[in-house]
């Protein structure tokens, strides 16, 4: 693993009813024993920003790429355990890394190179959303902002220096999150940002 992560501490910052995780059941076997399957059973993700797919009702698994895009070769038998922005992600059992597949752009990107390092992303930017204050001042909506943008960037630099796929570049969806997120958007009404931001 490339990051410590575990259950205790995501349910520590977001509670038990905030995490979801997949059954060991629902990976194909080739996949199945994977350290990768393992962390989404045993630790999870929170919810919010990243997505788990619900296994199919009658098989109980998680679908396959070749299942949802038009991929050939090995890549088609990789399953699909969620979704972030309109980017499906798959588990490379061999290696253990997440590629985000995108229908719409019709393309396949290394995102992370192991499931550790995505749900150390997607708990340090919900954390951010939970957790990240506006002053409520006027005067101080552009210092605010800065902030805001510092707390993103302090999550890029503290994850490429471990993990550099996730922020590889400004088209990765964590970057385009990332971006949304600076920008004053994905806060939530109930949030101490989303207060201030939408009244």
């Amino acid at each position: 693993m490339l990051f410590d992560v575990t259950r205790a501490r995501l349910a520590e910052v977001f509670g038990e009813e905030r995490l979801a995780s997949l059954p060991t059941s629902a990976f194909p076997p080739p996949a199945a024993d994977t350290e990768g399957a393992r962390l989404l059973q045993s630790v999870g993700v929170p919810t919010g920003t990243l997505s788990l797919r619900e296994p199919d009702t009658e098989s109980g698994l998680l679908p396959l790429v070749r299942e949802l895009v038009d991929a050939d070769g090995e890549a088609g038998e990789w399953p699909v355990f969620g979704w972030l922005l309109n980017a499906h992600l798959a588990l490379h059992p061999g290696s253990g890394k997440v590629y985000a597949f995108d229908p719409d752009e019709e393309t396949v990107v290394e995102l992370h190179t192991d499931v550790s390092s995505l749900i150390h992303v997607a708990l340090r930017f919900q954390r951010l959303l939970e957790e990240f204050a506006f002053s409520g001042d006027e005067d101080e909506e552009d210092a605010d902002f800065e902030r805001l943008g510092g707390e993103v960037e302090r999550i890029r630099e503290t994850t490429s220096a471990v993990d550099p796929l996730p922020f590889l570049d400004d088209e990765t969806v964590w970057s385009v999150v990332g971006d949304e997120i600076a920008a004053g958007a994905r806060f939530t009404d109930d949030s101490p940002a989303g207060r201030s931001l939408h009244g």
